[in-house]
């Protein structure tokens, strides 16, 4: 079998050493013939660097392995790159959040102004990379997750359209792992179908793979709980913020009991409600840099300390398997069938075909296509449609540097109650970002 070689762009990130111990662990299906990590931030990059260097070299030793700020070392004479870069990283997540909610508007990541924000300067991180894998490894293609998925992706469909780039996303992986704890089965027994943007979609049906229709029994325990379970595997998405938003999807769901939804839909739905229940002083942005960053470089710390891996090492996010299942794909041609972000092109019947929409696809070695969900209800169609707008007209905004357009696209969003809120909040995060 061949041998694949693998960059991950945003080495200093502390979703890399689960990554890293995800395709350890996959070697007999993925085997490695070289792994490097690339980040601009060569300092940060250091400490798990060094820490993965050895682990690396007493679970496996035969793989070649670099970590480097030099993109030219990085990226020659790759397979894949694997991407999922923070422009700006925590403190800049931090100040994301605490903006708007200083204006009672939805502070969240990858949701409203806050994942505006972090959008514009995604994208600029996102295209320098594209161009990096493109100017030394050609025939490379980029497993893109990094958030905020769908403004990434609009932006790499109209700046870099023949880019080898597949976009994609956990958060419907964790879902539907919740949903496979609901039915009593595990994931990679459960086929779905989903329509949607990214972090804005429903899953229509949830079946065995031996034909068995679990969607009643899934939206049965739904209608009640949410997707909250007494089974806590996932540790990514078991923090108490995640909890509530694990529950909130009982309401939801309650708008439109045709079909199940996507949790982040409480932003757009219920904007009001995250507001009153949101810490304006401590945000998602605090609970991870207190809770997953903190622990992650400790323990890489504690590994260069000791000088082993063993007993103290790191550990496989119990979602991140999906992305060794997409190389695999486009390596082995293996026809997966994956939600992906993909040009919509008639797949959801009654929306632009120029839309990057969140659909089932199969995967092979020419990458994604898309399997047709048909035409979408009224309701789903209007709020999609207002929500692709809104992206839209920021990646205009940013590619023409348009402040018109971004603010409009900013007014745009379900999150921002009026034009003139939106003005202010953005105003305010123009001055924050600066230096991006």
């Amino acid at each position: 079998m061949k041998k694949f070689s693998v960059v991950i762009a945003g080495g200093g990130s502390t979703f890399t050493p689960g990554i890293v111990k995800m395709l350890l662990a996959s070697s007999e299906r993925f085997p490695l013939k070289k792994l490097y990590l690339y980040d601009n931030d060569e300092e940060r990059q250091a400490v798990l660097g060094e820490a993965i260097e050895i682990m690396l070299k007493e679970d496996a030793p035969e793989v070649e392995f670099v970590y480097t700020a030099d993109p030219e070392v990085a990226f020659t004479d790759m397979d894949f790159c694997m991407a999922h870069i923070r422009v700006g990283k925590y403190a800049m997540r931090e100040l994301d959040e605490k903006i708007p909610l200083k204006h009672n508007v939805v502070g969240q990541e990858t949701c409203g102004a806050g994942g505006m924000a972090y959008g514009m300067r995604s994208i600029t991180g996102m295209l320098e990379i594209i161009d990096y894998m493109e100017k030394y490894s050609p025939d490379c293609w980029m497993l893109n997750y990094s958030n905020p998925a769908s403004i990434v992706a609009e932006a790499c469909r109209v700046l870099r359209p023949e880019s080898k780039v597949l976009n994609i996303c956990d958060m419907p992986v964790g879902t539907l792992r919740r949903m496979s704890q609901i039915i009593g089965t595990t994931p990679d027994q459960l086929e779905v179908d989903y329509f949607g943007l990214n972090h804005f979609g429903w899953w229509t049906s949830v079946r065995g793979k031996d034909g068995t229709d679990y969607t009643q029994l899934v939206k049965d325990y739904v209608k009640e709980n949410g997707y909250l379970n007494q089974v806590e595997i996932d540790t990514q998405h078991t923090d108490p913020s995640w909890q509530e938003t694990h529950k909130k999807a009982r309401d939801i769901y309650a708008v439109d009991p045709r079909f199940l939804p996507n949790t982040y839909l409480k932003y757009y739905l219920f904007p009001d409600y995250v507001v009153e229940n949101s810490n304006k002083e401590y945000t998602r942005a605090n609970e991870v840099m207190d809770g997953r960053e903190k622990d992650v470089f400790e323990t890489a710390r504690h590994i260069i300390e000791t000088g082993t891996a063993k007993d103290n090492g790191f550990h496989i996010d119990s979602h991140a398997y999906f992305i060794v299942d997409l190389a695999r794909a486009i390596a082995f041609n293996t026809h997966e069938r994956m939600l992906m972000i993909v040009e919509n092109n008639g797949a959801i019947a009654n929306f632009p075909d120029d839309a990057m929409v969140e659909v089932p696809c199969i995967v092979g070695s020419k990458g994604p296509e898309p399997i047709c969900q048909g035409q979408i209800p009224m309701f789903q169609q209007a709020l999609m449609h207002q929500q692709l707008m809104c992206e839209k007209l920021l990646v205009q905004g940013y590619i023409e540097q348009d402040y018109q357009k971004v603010w409009q696209a900013f007014t745009l969003s379900r999150t921002i109650p009026s034009a003139t809120v939106a003005k202010e909040v953005l105003d305010d995060l123009i001055i924050a970002n600066k230096n991006f």
